[in-house]
């Protein structure tokens, strides 16, 4: 019955997380990783309460709310949680209780019927995929489960652009949500772990970043809504720029045609604000290329980490890496991200070649390394969209877990997970 019914396909995030049915180009819901819980005081005041007024001693195990939900005034009495932290999960009683509202009143599905394919971080830890299978086959009964790697997804994401026969696993990802930025490369569906990198940067700090320039310019933002309008700000109107002094002349000579207004509203007095957005525009992604901008103690551009990062790998998959950089996550979707980020790689490694020329005296003539930074329209989604793309494969069944094997040998079994490998 379970192989007839659609995957359920999870893709946890720090920030948020993306659900959905295998199969569909887009999840169904996204939802912020946060939890709504009474404080355990005031859960057993209220549980005594209840019994002194002949309500019995009733827990209610309910009495929680996930996402949107979670961060609404009606839970103004509940204490907010995030059990996901840079990618981890740190809570597991508050993860297996996000799940359930995950799978119950989102989805609206009954575990027992259909496969699940969850997300993981690079350098997850094989415990905590046996803690993520416990949970699934034990407490929600599934039938069959499949982890996969996030930036592997990814990579299966991009093929949409890719004929066929272009089609590989092997490629560098560059995955960068709201708290967490990681590079990943991956060689024919293995992660080479001892390589990625982590990158204190992500959609986060740009807002941060933002919301302090604001700060200190514009005076009439309300300060409980700065945060938010930031974000807006960075949504609507940022992009990357190919040279910042160039783009400071450009608002200073003609800033009618730079500048941007935002309008607002104050969620206490109703009355209307409006907030210029002028350098921010493109000062708020460069900090990805220029992070000391934001960050004084990590000066490194991304664009250098990458470089780095692929000459630390072995020499046989290099140039497959260089050829396949791949974008992924929404703080990727910035304009003119995947042009700045393929110009810079490429400057790079031929300075690179350049100078192993010169070091030959002339008598060494490198190939030249064909940079290729990827982009598509799926890459907000881009892992979420790759699970649903190989959850609604035959193949999937064949290398999920299935309930047998856990009962049979473990949650051990899910330390290891099988590679889409026909799907190359």
């Amino acid at each position: 019955m379970s192989a007839n019914l659609p995957a359920c396909v999870i893709d946890n995030g720090t920030g948020y997380t993306k659900l959905g049915y295998a199969g569909n180009s887009e999840p169904q819901f996204i939802i912020p990783s946060a939890i709504a819980v009474k404080d355990k005081v005031a859960s057993s005041n209220a549980a005594a309460l209840r019994w002194n007024t002949g309500g019995g001693a009733r827990i209610d195990d309910l009495d929680f709310f996930i996402g949107d939900d979670a961060l609404s005034p009606s839970a103004a009495n509940y204490s907010v949680k995030y059990p996901i932290r840079h990618g981890i999960v740190e809570d597991w009683d508050l993860m297996e209780r996000y799940w359930e509202q995950c799978i119950f009143k989102y989805l609206r599905a009954e575990p027992e019927d259909h496969y699940f394919l969850l997300t993981e971080p690079p350098l997850n830890t094989p415990e905590n995929r046996e803690y993520t299978a416990e949970i699934m086959f034990e407490s929600f009964n599934v039938p069959g489960l499949y982890i996969a790697v996030q930036a592997v997804l990814a990579l299966t994401a991009s093929w949409q652009t890719r004929a066929a026969n272009e089609r590989t696993l092997t490629g560098l990802v560059i995955d960068s949500g709201d708290g967490v930025t990681h590079c990943i490369p991956v060689a024919d569906g293995y992660v080479i772990g001892s390589c990625i990198k982590h990158i204190p940067i992500a959609g986060r700090d740009i807002t941060y970043f933002i919301q302090s320039i604001l700060r200190e310019r514009e005076s009439n933002i309300p300060a409980e809504q700065s945060h938010e309008v930031a974000k807006a700000i960075k949504e609507r109107y940022c992009y990357v720029c190919p040279d910042v002094m160039k783009e400071f002349v450009k608002y200073d000579t003609d800033p009618a045609k730079w500048l941007r207004t935002y309008n607002g509203i104050n969620n206490l007095t109703k009355a209307p604000f409006t907030v210029d957005v002028g350098y921010e525009r493109f000062l708020g992604p460069e900090i990805f290329f220029h992070p000391e901008f934001a960050n004084p103690e990590f000066t490194t551009p991304i664009s250098e980490i990458v470089d780095n990062l692929i000459q630390q790998c072995p020499i046989d998959v290099r140039r497959g890496l260089y050829e396949n950089i791949v974008l992924s996550g929404g703080s990727t979707m910035f304009k003119d991200f995947a042009r700045k980020m393929q110009r810079d790689v490429k400057r790079l490694s031929d300075a690179r070649l350049a100078l192993s020329e010169t070091l030959s005296g002339g008598r060494l003539k490198p190939k030249p390394i064909d940079v290729q930074v990827i982009s598509h329209k799926m890459q907000r989604y881009a892992v979420w969209f790759g699970g649903s793309m190989l959850a609604s494969t035959p193949d999937f069944y064949q290398v999920s877990h299935t309930k047998a094997q856990y009962m049979e040998h473990g949650p051990s079994i899910c330390r290891y997970n099988r590679i889409f490998g026909a799907l190359t």
